[in-house]
């Protein structure tokens, strides 16, 4: 079989993945095939076993099944607690070290200590405790503040196992030996993790590709320790009442993502999904799925040559702006998580790479998750009541969310949020270092009673780690600055009743429509990619004019009466006085300097930032003007506008002829004190 060593800069497959020396010893791990190894014949326990944690038996594909795996662990006693005491002995040490801490005074003090030590602890404990930890680097709910950062550090490097246990998987899972189904791969793996390791090949028909293989032992074991954790979950949840979520539901959702990382068919499955959904954007790259050279515990997928987003010096050598590719890479996240749902749960600096033609390239997409629809909406109505510091509404969104149970008592936890964001926004909410927020957060949601659901803490963990890389880059990079336009854009555009409804929210308070906001809506949305001015003018002349819209329309003309009464007063005032001087009349009033419309003045902005907006084209809605006209909305709008304006009109009159001003009612509105007030109607009520 030909080999060809790969070259140190194209050793870039996934940062959890570590270039390795071929001196470095193997695991010493089981291959899955053992499970159903014994001196008699398997029991039906066992094979069901099989099923769940070896896909070529299933149809359905690797999958999490707790009572199968459940059912088999209690008849294997003496492996379960084995396993157990390696588990719990180091945990003794570091539960007797916090003992003595507290004893001496120094918990605050070596706090720092312990979390490192915690770290050390799930990382030599192995794939699945690693695992566990990376996820809990999400969870406030359930971790102190303290050592949620040190979590984040987390690494699932290990050794690499032995090539013939890998050729014998590639064997199995493709039919054949290595060397009749590739042309070349390298002797030894160019990098290898918890999972798996990877091997640098080519196919006989000339394609360069990376080749992943499972880690022997893999399933058996993380079934283990996965039955372990979830019997414990299941203790504390009963036992520690400090102890709000659910840790077994957690446990589950949790042993479904590391199953599904292990098929390696589902992650291919997964790479090609987010190319359809995403791949279409210019400078976005996914590798391709190599199907005939793929099975569970065998990957095939195009190799990538490209460079970390965090290493600088080489991008810029290339050429490539790092900083440009990050945006393009928080545009694609908002779209992974805002608009389609399905999104990429880990995007690590390994697993981001800049091709040598500047596109941002995704790799590695066995841990992905779905953000519903009405989460997804929850989120932006989340961000529009944060914009407008309705703090009230950001709880009850938390609710919606699923952050908090419908029973909960909001009264203590709206002013908390008030705490953690009335000083934190500032000027705008698009200057916010997303980070800062949610780390004001993580301590709030520890002292209360919330419980983040699993789709929340992998989007936490997907854009903290994104805004990382950012700020690795620029250090000023706000993740929210570059994100605000895309939400401005869903907010004009989406015809979601929801988001609708936040749009208004937005627009109007104490019924006066606020153009600042409008104005500041348009620029953003201006800046963000696929915004269509002309679909928003579309959408909002529909809107305005269907029944959701009424609101808007008795708002919009409530204001364009008071715009135009102000203006017809202070014309007919000046009128009247150039008149009477014109004519030698004496007159003690003194023109009025004509002040324009704040209205108006709004009106004219938003002309000027949709003549700027791309795409804008005035003369495409001339057409459209005599239709509109036609309609019942429009006819019963201005009607509403007359009929306003020959109100005050009235109103103004009865006012002018019936009442005078009283000296007290003159300086409490403004004039010079005249002749007393008084009815005119009758000489008795002198």
């Amino acid at each position: 079989m030909n080999s060809s060593k790969a070259s140190p800069a194209s050793l870039r497959f996934d940062d959890d993945l570590t270039v390795m020396d071929n001196s470095v010893d193997s695991l010493n791990m089981e291959s899955v095939e053992t499970v159903v190894v014994d001196s008699f014949a398997p029991t039906s326990n066992q094979l069901k076993l099989a099923r769940v944690i070896a896909s070529k038996d299933s149809p359905a594909g690797m999958r999490y099944d707790p009572i199968v795996i459940d059912e088999y662990y209690r008849q294997q006693p003496l492996k379960v607690w084995g396993r157990l005491l390696k588990i719990i002995l180091p945990f003794m040490s570091f539960g007797l070290g916090l003992w003595w801490d507290k004893q001496t005074k120094r918990l605050a003090q070596n706090q720092p200590r312990r979390a490192s030590q915690i770290r050390e602890i799930l990382t030599k404990l192995g794939p699945a405790y690693i695992k566990v930890g990376q996820a809990l680097s999400t969870r406030p709910d359930l971790v102190p503040p303290a050592y949620l950062e040190e979590l984040t550090h987390l690494q699932d490097q290990l050794p690499p196992f032995p090539n013939e246990i890998a050729y014998q998987y590639i064997e199995e899972e493709l039919g054949d030996r290595p060397e009749e189904i590739y042309a070349e791969l390298t002797p030894q793996p160019v990098a290898a993790a918890s999972l798996g390791q990877v091997y640098k090949g080519k196919l006989k028909t000339g394609e360069t590709v990376a080749v992943k293989v499972q880690r022997p032992g893999l399933a058996q074991a993380i079934a283990l320790d996965v039955y372990i954790l979830r019997n414990l979950a299941g203790w504390a949840q009963k036992n520690i009442k400090q102890v709000r979520s659910d840790l077994v539901a957690i446990m589950d959702e949790f042993a479904t993502r590391i199953f599904e990382e292990m098929d390696y068919v589902n992650e291919g499955h997964n790479a090609e999904r987010f190319a359809k959904l995403y791949g279409h954007i210019p400078e976005i790259y996914i590798p391709h799925i190599y199907w005939e050279y793929t099975g569970t515990r065998v990957l095939t997928m195009e190799w990538i040559n490209g460079t970390k987003l965090t290493n600088i010096p080489s991008l810029q050598e290339q050429g490539i702006d790092a900083a440009h590719l990050v945006e393009v890479g928080v545009q694609c996240s908002l779209r992974q998580l805002l608009e389609h749902g399905f999104f990429h749960a880990d995007p690590h600096p390994g697993n981001l790479l800049a091709t040598t033609d500047g596109k941002l390239a995704y790799l590695d997409f066995g841990m992905m998750s779905q953000v519903k629809p009405y989460q997804r909406y929850g989120l932006l109505e989340a961000v529009v009541h944060l914009v407008n510091r309705d703090f009230e509404g950001l709880a009850r969104d938390y609710v919606k969310l699923e952050f908090l149970t419908p029973d909960t008592d909001l009264t203590p936890i709206i002013p908390a949020f008030a705490d953690v964001f009335g000083n934190a926004l500032g000027a705008s909410v698009a200057e916010l270092n997303f980070k800062s927020i949610t780390d004001q957060l993580s301590a709030l949601m520890y002292e209360y009673p919330f419980r983040v659901p699993a789709y929340y803490a992998l989007i936490i963990r997907s854009l903290v780690t994104l805004e990382g890389i950012a700020i690795n880059i620029d250090p000023n990079f706000k993740v929210l600055s570059k994100a605000y336009p895309y939400v401005a854009r869903r907010l004009l555009t989406d015809p979601s009743p929801d988001l609708r409804a936040s749009l208004q929210d937005l627009l109007f308070k104490n019924g006066s429509f606020r153009w600042n906001r409008l104005e500041n809506l348009l620029k953003n949305a201006s800046n963000s990619d696929g915004f269509d001015i002309n679909q928003v003018l579309n959408q909002t002349l529909e809107f305005l004019l269907s029944e959701r819209g009424a609101f808007i329309r008795y708002q919009l003309a409530d204001e364009i009466i008071k715009s135009v009464d102000t203006f017809g007063q202070s014309t007919l005032h000046n009128l009247t006085y150039y008149f009477q001087k014109g004519v030698g009349l004496s007159t003690n009033q003194k023109p009025l300097a004509t002040e324009k419309s704040q209205t108006l003045i709004h009106i004219k902005q938003i002309w000027q930032i949709l003549q700027e907006t791309p795409g804008f084209d005035a003369l495409a809605f001339l057409p459209k003007i005599p239709q509109l006209l036609l309609k019942p909305e429009t006819q019963n709008l201005g009607k509403q506008i007359a009929g306003g304006l020959a109100q005050r009109v009235a109103a103004r009159l009865i006012r002018e002829l019936l009442l005078q001003e009283t000296p007290q009612e003159a300086t409490q509105n403004g004039h010079k004190p005249s002749s007393a007030r008084r009815l005119a109607l009758s000489p008795v009520n002198r």
